[in-house]
């Protein structure tokens, strides 16, 4: 699996430096969410006012677009689909399919909490066709066309690493959403999935999900302008009868769609007037699987702009804070994400982008970072903690959190996490949470004896 360990149940590993084991002084209200005093710590205007200069931009658009550019060619888990050949030969993709699709090797356990044979491994495997990857083939392309699960398996089939936990399936691995262009690499022995290349991810995805469609009007969908790009946490087309395809369609955070701005104003759109609304185009899986594109409606109310938002710390807190309280969802499971799909969700929507997964974004070359090892001492970790400013993410094994500010000198995170720990007085408390949540850094607790300072791996500046 890409991502090493998990954002929900972090591991316990050793470090080289101790926690203090004296208890926080911190407030701790009833919810048990030590720090957060009050209601009022749970809107993003309270930490804008924190900012000294809230609306001061970070990087202008051209800066941003050269270090997405500069990302496609630095990092090896992107993929520029614009620079991949022609052909492809069964090397690169046999490659592609045998990194991803590893049968962990833990024990693993059904929904029901039930031990899954042994035989699932070579069901999985022969599924995976691997004897009928061609010596060469032609590069095919397609698009994503509705928010679409991408799975280490050609499978559908959900397995845990506990008989009593069933919220992270190891077979989950992201998600896509509409509009996304991916290569068509291969398809499963039984011809119902497809192995798909995106820009950020290689996986397993249904058919249903994917159009084929030319090369041309696949990596030119996403550059076309004018456009709207979803800044709330997620945004639905209206409701169609006339075009099920594009009725109620979930659109998340930091999606780009076309507009078509020339269409006859007075002429409905799907049976409907597009005047309180905004004309979009998305594609659409036709019969024949092939690749169509049909206007829908965006209502004007909706959460979108007509560009990404400025890279500024307001909007930075403004857009984490639209997902405050989401439900936690391994590999973008359950409608929501998880402490990496986060934090790349929100950056998307002010233009940057960055790899999917907390394993590759924490050593990315295409980002400023500062790594940390067995030979930092406590004392260099913390120094780097309060040296922290809004928008830095901060690393540990299997997770991330967004630096949203400072409180009396204390430096607060939001992350998206199932639950944290630190010491109350009476010993180590934990406090489940599974939500994308606001705490204070310094107080977490890693383990029985380490913090979350003492076992960060990384901290990514994604401003300059």
């Amino acid at each position: 699996m890409p991502r090493l360990t998990l954002c929900l149940m972090l591991a316990i590993a050793a470090a080289p430096a101790l926690a203090d084991k004296a208890p926080t002084t911190l407030p701790v209200p009833p919810s048990g969410i030590i720090g957060i005093a009050n209601n009022a710590m749970l809107a993003p205007d309270f930490w804008i006012r924190q900012s000294a200069q809230p609306d001061r931009v970070l990087l202008d658009a051209g800066e941003i677009a050269q270090r997405n550019a500069n990302l496609l060619k630095v990092d090896a888990s992107m993929h520029d689909l614009h620079a991949l050949p022609a052909q492809l030969d069964r090397a690169t993709v046999t490659g592609w399919i045998t990194d991803l699709s590893q049968y962990p090797r833990r024990k693993l356990y059904d929904a029901k909490g039930q031990p899954v044979p042994d035989s699932l491994r070579d069901q999985l495997t022969d599924a995976l066709a691997l004897d009928a990857v061609p010596a060469q083939q032609a590069s095919r392309y397609g698009m994503i066309v509705r928010r679409a699960a991408l799975r280490t398996f050609p499978t559908d089939t959900r397995v845990f690493t506990s008989n009593d936990d069933t919220d992270i399936d190891r077979f989950q691995e992201t998600a896509e959403f509409p509009g996304t262009p991916v290569l068509i690499a291969h398809t499963s022995r039984d011809g119902r999935w497809l192995f798909v290349v995106s820009p950020r991810y290689a996986a397993w995805t249904h058919r249903e999900n994917v159009a084929e469609g030319t090369s041309t009007e696949v990596l030119a969908y996403a550059g076309r302008t004018p456009r709207r790009i979803v800044t709330g946490g997620t945004v639905r087309t209206v409701f169609t009868p006339e075009q099920p395809a594009v009725s109620q369609l979930q659109l998340d955070m930091g999606i780009a769609v076309p507009v078509l701005s020339d269409l006859p104003p007075d002429q409905p759109v799907n049976g409907q007037s597009p005047y309180a609304s905004y004309a979009v185009e998305l594609p659409i899986r036709q019969a024949d699987g092939k690749l169509a594109f049909s206007p829908a409606l965006i209502q004007r109310n909706a959460d979108t702009q007509d560009d990404y938002l400025p890279l500024t710390e307001a909007n930075i807190i403004r857009q984490a804070f639209k997902f405050l309280g989401e439900r936690y969802g391994w590999g973008h499971d359950y409608d929501g994400r998880d402490c990496s799909g986060f934090v790349s969700d929100v950056y998307r929507s002010l233009g940057v982008q960055m790899p999917r997964n907390t394993s590759k974004q924490a050593i990315s070359p295409g980002f400023t970072h500062q790594a940390f090892g067995e030979k930092d001492s406590h004392d260099a970790r913390l120094k780097a903690a309060m040296a922290l400013k809004v928008g830095d993410l901060v690393y540990i094994p299997g997770h991330v959190m967004m630096v949203i500010g400072k409180l009396d000198g204390e430096p607060y995170v939001i992350h998206d996490t199932g639950g944290i720990s630190y010491r109350d007085g009476k010993g180590l408390r934990g406090v489940k949470l599974n939500e994308v949540s606001v705490t204070p850094l310094l107080p977490l607790m890693y383990d029985d004896t380490h913090t979350y300072v003492d076992r960060m791996t990384s901290i990514v500046h994604v401003r300059p």
